[in-house]
């Protein structure tokens, strides 16, 4: 027995934060967006005022829902501690409505050790090999595909290089295999969340394959830390387009900057400003 949920929102752009970068199982099917979350397969569509959620088997309890989709909360609190210059004020009237899931750790590990150089949908092709590989069938409505939960470390960590580069992951296949090995041999990823950020980012730069970058995407998207800047390609070009027009900057000086300027919700800046110069370049499958 299926089952359905409404839920009130404000302010809440569904498109924009599916297809923001940030999450890379989601997919536009029948009027609105499929994927997994978990062990849940969910069709998400929305309007103005709702999001209505489907799932193919009965749910008494949809705070797992709630939670990725941070339904609860106020936007407009966070929009107000943004820098008012006309970079972030165009960012945010572009991208008006877009927010942050919080996703599953190990999952959003895995995935952007997945992403690096790939564009995103290239990164959505190896979770999709990876799951129907190695993850557990779910059900799903039947007038749509297949569905897979994410793989485990542990079933992972049994893999072969061979089996992950099959995946067309390339280079990136002995990063997930050895990731998956040191979590299968008992490293606790759920106890960063009570660290300070410094730590927790420490700790997930001793990953294979997990750079500043990979690690600040994990720590804002999965665990929320605030502080967290991701500086890839397309920050460093919104930063140098918008911020350091003619003038040569690091990415020291990008990181110094961003944590001076963009306020206690730089994460959710950065963002915008992610999904702001992405799309106005009108590439929205680029690299992540």
């Amino acid at each position: 027995m299926s089952a359905t949920q409404t839920f009130s929102v404000a302010r809440y752009n569904l498109d924009a934060t599916l297809t923001s970068g940030q999450a890379f199982r989601w997919r536009k099917a029948d009027s609105g967006w499929v994927g997994v979350i978990g062990r849940h397969w969910v069709r998400l569509r929305s309007d103005a005022f709702s999001i209505i959620a489907d799932t193919a088997t009965p749910v008494e309890d949809w705070s797992w829902l709630r939670d990725y989709l941070q339904l609860e909360l106020d936007l407009t609190t966070i929009l107000n501690t943004f820098p008012e210059d006309e970079p972030m004020r165009n960012a945010s009237e572009a991208c008006s409505g877009l927010r942050l899931l919080r996703q599953d750790p190990w999952e959003c590990l895995a995935s952007f050790i997945c992403s690096s150089t790939k564009q995103i949908v290239q990164i959505q092709q190896i979770i999709g090999l990876l799951c129907e590989r190695f993850g557990e069938p779910i059900p799903a409505l039947p007038e749509f595909s297949p569905a897979y939960s994410f793989p485990t470390p542990e079933r992972l960590a049994r893999a072969t290089e061979a089996e992950l580069r099959a995946c067309k992951m390339g280079f990136r296949a002995p990063y997930l295999l050895g990731t998956a090995r040191k979590l299968a041999e008992g490293f606790d990823l759920a106890r960063l969340a009570a660290m300070p950020v410094e730590n927790a980012r420490e700790q997930l730069l001793s990953f294979p394959g997990v750079g500043r970058k990979v690690a600040d995407c994990v720590l804002l998207f999965a665990y929320g830390f605030q502080t967290a800047f991701p500086v890839d390609v397309w920050i460093m070009k919104a930063l140098r387009q918008l911020y350091f027009p003619r003038r040569r900057v690091t990415m020291k000086r990008m990181h110094r900057f961003a944590a001076s300027h963009f306020g206690p919700y730089s994460g959710y800046a950065q963002q915008y400003l992610f999904h702001y110069i992405r799309t106005k370049s009108r590439s929205p499958n680029n690299v992540r």
